[in-house]
């Protein structure tokens, strides 16, 4: 059974300004399906970001611009796939503390991202300005308001108690190991320096995967997307399997934004890359300077976060 849904329209202060873009019209009952994809008025997406230029432009002359591009060569030449392998081991193990979906959030108050071009707020900050645009144009999809919360959480790998790790380890964007780096990923490049852009086994299209063997299936650079999905996971979240989706591909933009390694996706990913299309403009095009009020949205989120998660998490 499929419900149409009336989209609500934004505020009118920001009617001056030009936007584009694509969302589902459809969506059924249960959220899994985005099955037509229209062109849509109810989220208006920006064309400038907090510091004055054009979203995720990676060239734009800036500190800012410099420092992010460091990020991605130290990011490049370390994520190797016995690197991936060795931290989905160790962190999968999930026995560094037992906390809230919440007290997670409010650690997240000690983090900036450096890879983010865009914005450089703490990130329980973008975690809100996402998850609040979503439920604007999305009303009853609740399962999508958490995720727009949770999706970052992983970020927490930063912090001493979480080991620490280094942010080239946690975030940016991700990408398969395992074959070859293509040209779509940002700062192409410094692949050259990473001990996997030589191995015969590893530099090929497929490398040592086979067409439409499914994401499931493939090695993902290491970072919170991939730590989050686990905690989820394992944790029995009774999201469902799209929410899982976003919050493990969402920073996978050679794919779902460039459209690179999809000869490795099957049918199910295909299906779920429609609803992480959705959401990555609401996770991209939301930053901005302009604060929520926390404790005025607070309750609404911890009703969704007791729904759907148990009252205490594995990390």
């Amino acid at each position: 059974m499929t419900i149409l849904i009336e989209q609500p329209q934004l505020d009118s202060q920001v009617e001056d300004q030009k936007f584009s873009s694509v969302t589902p019209k459809t969506v059924s009952n249960n959220g899994l399906v985005a099955e037509e994809l229209v062109s849509s008025n109810e989220f208006m997406a920006p064309e400038i970001n907090s510091f004055g230029h054009s979203f995720r432009d990676y060239d734009a002359e800036s500190e800012r611009q410099k420092s992010v591009e460091e990020f991605y060569r130290l990011q490049h030449i370390n994520q190797t796939y016995d690197f991936v392998k060795r931290m989905r081991e160790e962190y999968g193990k999930l026995n560094r503390v037992k906390m809230s979906i919440w007290e997670c959030c409010e650690l997240l108050n000690e983090v900036v991202d450096e890879s983010d071009p865009d914005l450089d707020e703490p990130q329980i900050m973008h975690l809100l300005q996402s998850a609040e645009a979503i439920r604007k144009d999305y009303p009853d999809e609740d399962w999508l308001h958490l995720t727009a919360l949770i999706h970052d959480l992983g970020k927490v790998l930063l912090l001493p108690s979480f080991g620490g790790l280094p942010q080239w380890a946690v975030v940016g964007d991700t990408f398969p190991l395992g074959c070859a780096f293509d040209e779509g990923n940002v700062h192409h490049k410094y692949f050259k320096e990473n001990p996997d852009y030589n191995n015969p086994a590893y530099n090929t299209k497929y490398g040592i995967y086979s067409e439409g063997c499914g994401l499931d299936n493939v090695m993902i650079s290491w970072g919170h997307d991939d730590y989050m999905y686990l905690v989820a996971k394992e944790n029995r979240t009774t999201l469902p399997p799209a929410a899982l989706f976003i919050i493990r591909y969402h920073s996978f933009y050679p794919f779902h934004t460039v459209g690179t390694y999809k000869h490795l996706m099957n049918e199910e990913d295909a299906k779920n890359l429609k609803w992480l299309k959705v959401f990555n403009k609401y996770d991209l095009y939301s930053k901005c300077k302009e604060k929520i009020d926390v404790e005025k949205v607070k309750p609404y989120y911890l009703s969704l976060i007791d729904k759907y998660f148990p009252a205490k998490l594995r990390w």
